[in-house]
């Protein structure tokens, strides 16, 4: 099967060489940004929450799926490379960028409205602080998370880190996983 997107979002070539210029090597992987922008056109009108923004290409992403009346939280601590992806979608007004570590982000979330989508490429919310995140998605709402497979920029004890989250994936109360061996590796699941 060939597998590599047919529709790409415009922005993803400007936002992949600015990425290379910076020496930013974690962009979302293609594969995986298709499956995004086609689960995101499965939620219209929906608030859907990025962590870990990046250079925007995960972001881009996920706007190519939304519809108008959607809207895309996107969380990220590095200035720098979010700065990037402002560059080049700052001027999608369903996008707010928020310059926030996300472990303090989940933090301060108490009685704020619902997500019906959560992309996670950090810590918090897939390693840290998952029932955090999972009390702020509405039943139905779905959750993606990558990099499950190893990578090269991966520290040496990240592993370690992959290894318990898959493992504690069938205790996690009122949400329907499946990891998958495909992309860059992913987890999608479904809050019920």
């Amino acid at each position: 099967m060939h597998d590599a997107p047919h529709q790409r979002p415009p922005q993803l070539h400007a936002i992949l060489a600015d990425a290379e210029r910076a020496a930013f090597a974690m962009s979302c992987e293609e594969r995986t940004g298709s499956l995004l922008a086609t689960l995101a056109a499965s939620k219209p009108d929906a608030r859907f929450l990025e962590l870990g923004t990046g250079v925007g290409a995960g972001t881009a992403w996920l706007a190519s799926g939304m519809t108008a009346g959607a809207y895309l939280t996107t969380v990220e601590a590095d200035d720098t490379v979010q700065h990037i992806a402002r560059q080049h979608l700052g001027h999608d007004s369903r996008i707010e960028f928020v310059h926030a570590d996300a472990d303090t982000w989940l933090t301060e979330q108490q009685d704020t409205q619902l997500f019906d989508f959560a992309y996670v490429d950090c810590r918090p919310g897939k390693y840290l602080r998952l029932p955090d995140l999972l009390a702020l998605l509405n039943p139905g709402a779905l959750y993606v998370v990558d990099d499950m497979l190893p990578q090269v920029t991966w520290p040496t004890d990240h592993q370690a880190r992959v290894d318990g989250f898959l493992e504690r994936l069938p205790e996690v109360p009122n949400w329907r996983a499946t990891p998958m061996s495909w992309s860059s590796g992913l987890v999608v699941a479904a809050r019920i």
